[in-house]
């Protein structure tokens, strides 16, 4: 029913979350134009990957034990990533992440709508997809049975995701002790989180979602024992968009608190091996 473009994956399930796509990216760009909040990508950003695989699990009755545990592993992380939006208020009304304002006051109202077209919606809607893009791999090569590969991946993945909760977790209490003692006129001695795994690395969380997906296309090359195709093309590309967005994030907090700085000198920015930084 969704296959009105007609492009190399027509025909298949994935290629069916591809037209979904592309209509989930056209509503929520008129939907963040209307609305004038433009977080509507990211209240989509964690449901998107579930769906997908599903449509491809579907496809099959459920009867590939890898598409099974491929859905069932990027099911879990849907829901904690929804979970930890909502109860930040992301998906209220005025739930926009503060980074979307700060870029509009930088490049201006009319450069911003561009960005909000090309990237806030079109960009990162089509990264998702590419993320998830191994299932379609692994649909392909249905008849290869669970490997040691597999298990090996699904391992990792849940070692980062179980990384990427407590780190998530560590910084949701700061936050909250924060708040509280603005609001009872306490002073801020630690304005921002160094402990925990933050002691590890200036963004513990960022590198185990960038992991996960790593992890995740392990999966396309237990199916087909290709350990390169197109489908790695996602997470190669999430990797870049967490670079930039690290770095503009930085460059806030950084205006903020200038004591932010020695944080920066002592401790890495994505990669958890602070006796680098050390050792420099």
């Amino acid at each position: 029913m969704l296959s009105f473009i007609n492009h190399p994956l027509t025909g298949t399930p994935y290629g069916t979350a591809l037209d979904l796509c592309i209509v989930l990216t056209a509503l929520a760009w008129l939907t963040s134009v209307i609305t004038r909040e433009y977080s509507w990508v990211d209240r989509l950003w964690a449901l998107c990957p579930t769906v997908y695989c599903l449509m491809v699990a579907a496809n099959v009755d459920f009867a590939s034990p890898r598409l099974n545990l491929m859905t069932a592993l990027v099911t879990l992380w849907g829901l904690r990533l929804t979970f930890g939006f909502a109860r930040k208020g992301g998906f209220s009304s005025g739930g926009e992440d503060y980074r979307w304002a700060a870029i509009r006051k930088k490049i201006g109202e009319a450069g911003f709508q561009v960005l909000n077209l090309v990237f806030t919606a079109v960009g990162q809607m089509l990264i998702v997809w590419l993320f998830t893009s191994p299932v379609h791999q692994a649909w392909q090569w249905l008849e290869t049975p669970l490997t040691f590969l597999d298990g090996i991946a699904a391992a990792i993945f849940l070692v980062l995701f179980i990384g990427e909760w407590v780190a998530d977790e560590q910084m949701w209490r700061f936050q909250q002790g924060k708040k509280r003692k603005i609001e009872a006129g306490e002073e801020v001695t630690e304005p921002f989180i160094t402990t925990g795994l933050f002691a590890y690395c200036r963004h513990p969380n960022y590198f185990c979602e960038m992991g996960l997906w790593w992890v995740f296309y392990l999966f396309a090359v237990g199916a087909s024992g290709e350990w390169l195709n197109w489908t790695g093309l996602g997470f190669v590309v999430l990797t870049l968009m967490f670079q930039g967005s690290t770095q503009f994030t930085e460059s806030l907090t950084l205006s903020k608190y200038p004591a932010y700085r020695e944080y920066q000198a002592t401790t890495l920015r994505i990669i958890p091996l602070p006796f680098l930084r050390r050792a420099k």
